[in-house]
């Protein structure tokens, strides 16, 4: 009965209360992403919907480069890069198979699974070693779909035309484009390699075989304003969006940003200054778009900066506090994002 109090609570006072009855530590992950999954359109929300159970991201390592990296498009990779901070490195020695038995392990709740290719550029090799990969992921039991993360600059109709056949097959297809931003200045100082034009190319291709995107979007990169990131934003929804993922700038071990920080060049986002830009860019998106992820995390010693991204939930605490007071998603479009079972 003490959990079922918890959940009803009022919110004014739900964190104080959870903390008093000693139960933040068990209920905060199910607890937090119930009470956002009023506010934003979330992806797992979106999935248990339309699957009619829990679904999973099993993440995979696909052993690949990036061209940003390798010569193929630059040298040292974006300035912002460090793949270990959010790749298992373990995993590569591992077959599809393997890691996706490992991963599922590890998930209680879920039975269904969609296999997520994140690490570095998951498109970057030729069209049948990809085949033989991706081939690899749907032939596991209870895989229901694909997520390939790669670079809008990595991604020629060959692939595009892969990728639809498993969408023809029935799978769920999600091709992620880390964009990061709209504003070419910024993504040249990065060092991105590419520019907004293609991802708009990108995108339009691969919507039109009727793949999802899912854009990756930073807050706090050097140079930008809260006002730079809702422009971004406002580009991305008119160039047509699934879904977006959105975090702030990690300073991490390794990276060209990090020797910046480490010289006093460069300012890592404060928490405040994220959940109010973080919480604007949400009220102003609509409602059919999916949030697959409102902040990240990254753990230390890695992360360098800003040591508030070392527990995934600050962000999304925060998150929660600001959308309550000022508006859920899409409430800045005047298309407030309603759950469908409010709608009822």
């Amino acid at each position: 009965m003490r959990c079922a109090a918890a959940l009803t609570i009022d919110p004014g006072h739900r964190h104080r209360w959870l903390k008093m009855a000693g139960l933040a530590p068990f209920l905060r992950p199910v607890y937090q992403i119930m009470q956002l999954q009023k506010l934003v359109n979330m992806f797992g929300g979106d999935l248990s919907r339309r699957y009619g159970e829990k679904v999973h991201k099993l993440t995979l390592h696909g052993g690949f480069s990036c061209p940003n990296r390798d010569g193929t498009i630059g040298r040292g990779g974006c300035t912002f890069c460090n793949v270990a901070s959010f790749a298992d490195e373990e995993q590569q020695h591992l077959s599809i198979a393997e890691q996706l038995a490992h991963q599922a392990q590890r998930v209680k709740r879920a039975k269904r699974y969609l296999a997520y290719f994140q690490a570095y550029t998951s498109t970057f090799a030729e069209v049948q070693v990809l085949r033989n990969m991706y081939q690899q992921a749907v032939s596991q039991a209870n895989i229901v779909g694909l997520c390939v993360g790669t670079r809008p600059d990595c991604v020629p109709e060959a692939v595009l035309d892969l990728l639809s056949g498993y969408h023809e097959q029935g799978y769920e297809v999600w091709l992620e484009l880390g964009l990061q931003t709209a504003h070419d200045k910024t993504l040249h100082r990065i060092n991105r390699g590419h520019d907004f034009a293609c991802y708009q190319r990108t995108t339009r291709l691969a919507r039109e075989r009727g793949l999802k995107v899912c854009s990756h979007l930073i807050v706090g990169l050097p140079g930008e304003t809260q006002q730079h990131c809702l422009q971004t934003l406002a580009q991305v929804v008119d160039t047509g969006v699934d879904g977006i993922k959105l975090h702030p700038l990690h300073i991490v071990t390794g990276s060209t940003m990090a020797k910046a920080w480490q010289a006093g060049r460069l300012e890592a986002i404060a928490l405040e200054e994220y959940t109010v830009t973080a919480g604007e860019m949400i009220r102003a998106t609509p409602p059919e778009v999916i949030y697959h992820r409102i902040s990240a995390s990254a753990r230390r010693p890695t992360l360098l900066a800003p040591l508030w991204c070392e527990n995934r939930w600050t962000g999304m605490v925060e998150l929660d506090r600001y959308l309550n007071q000022h508006g859920v998603q899409g409430s800045a479009l005047g298309r407030a994002w309603t759950p469908p079972s409010l709608q009822e």
